[in-house]
């Protein structure tokens, strides 16, 4: 009889074991999408002690949406938000909640001072052909204009998630008096797209698409000062009557005029910013695909650019002289 009562508590071991661990569990189980609990949803800002006081600080507007790529794509611009001095990165979802995938890469991050939005796009602006993170851009420019005053001394920067950004790019923009501008790699169908510079004034666009545009140049290719930010509380980023690519122009129109341009990056001769990969497989469709449109006759044609470095800095502005085109 001992034996038998042995055995069937033996038999249900297991089952019991499986019973703790899913209780132990669920409860807690969250998915990396799933929103944030109420305890969890304040705002993080960490001091940066070590950051030199004197220096403008910049914050980064950045729109983000769920995606398979987008962990990779933030953690990219984590590793090098990470490494900037004075720096404070606005993250804003394309959500009705945070999700804990933003959150706690964010917590991980390594970048000590940021925070964490959230604003859903309305479905109606979903459709294809219509401009696209417009909420969220307001979204981070009204945490702005809420939380700073004039004075504080600061650069905005619109820096969308799936860019590549050099360092050397965020120390000259913290140079901007109004609104500085410069080149941007792979954009438009062309290799890069630039403003045109005579005696340090911008009086021209070299762009792939609708030159005439009163502000002919892609959201990664300007930065504005905080106090003019602060100074046009009415300039926002529109959706009446706004078309794609029309939107730096619509808001630019706001806040300066061309002549008030400052150009960075050697008068717009270097490339410290690109943007996505898929910008290479537009030139590939543009020079390859189609060369009736675009005939590649030799390598002068369309040169090789020079990646600029500490070792080729002047190789790369030789070249920039010389052929009137920036290097990357």
């Amino acid at each position: 009889m001992k034996f038998a009562v042995v055995a069937r508590l033996f038999l249900m071991l297991p089952w019991l074991l499986v019973i703790l661990v899913v209780v132990d569990i669920e409860p807690g189980r969250l998915s990396a999408r799933s929103p944030i609990p109420p305890d969890q949803l304040s705002r993080t800002l960490k001091p940066d002690p070590l950051s030199n006081q004197s220096i403008p600080t910049i914050y980064a507007i950045t729109p983000t949406y769920s995606r398979p790529v987008q962990k990779a794509e933030l953690t990219r611009l984590a590793n090098t938000f990470r490494q900037l001095p004075r720096f404070h990165w606005v993250l804003v979802e394309d959500s009705a909640f945070r999700s804990r995938l933003v959150t706690e890469l964010l917590a991980h991050s390594g970048v000590l001072s940021y925070t964490q939005l959230h604003v859903p796009t309305p479905r109606r602006y979903k459709r294809p052909g219509l401009p696209r993170a417009t909420e969220q851009r307001n979204e981070g420019l009204r945490w702005v204009r809420r939380n700073r005053s004039l004075r504080n001394s600061g650069v905005v920067y619109f820096a969308d998630d799936d860019n590549t950004y050099s360092l050397e790019l965020f120390q000259e923009m913290r140079l901007t008096h109004k609104v500085s501008v410069w080149p941007v790699g792979l954009v438009g169908g062309r290799r890069y797209e630039r403003p045109i510079v005579k005696e340090g004034h911008v009086v021209g666009w070299y762009t792939g698409w609708r030159p005439d545009r009163p502000f002919a140049i892609d959201m990664a290719g300007f930065a504005v000062n905080l106090k003019v930010i602060l100074s046009h509380p009415e300039a926002v980023f529109k959706r009446g009557g706004s078309q794609p690519g029309m939107q730096e122009s619509d808001f630019l129109k706001q806040i300066t005029t061309v002549q008030e341009l400052e150009p960075k990056a050697a008068n717009c001769t270097k490339i410290n910013n690109i943007l996505p990969i898929t910008g290479q497989l537009e030139l590939e469709i543009l020079f390859e695909k189609r060369p009736h449109q675009h005939p590649v006759q030799s390598q002068h044609d369309f040169p090789t650019p020079i990646l600029k470095g500490p070792s080729n800095e002047g190789a790369c502005l030789a070249h920039a002289d010389r052929e009137g085109k920036p290097c990357i």
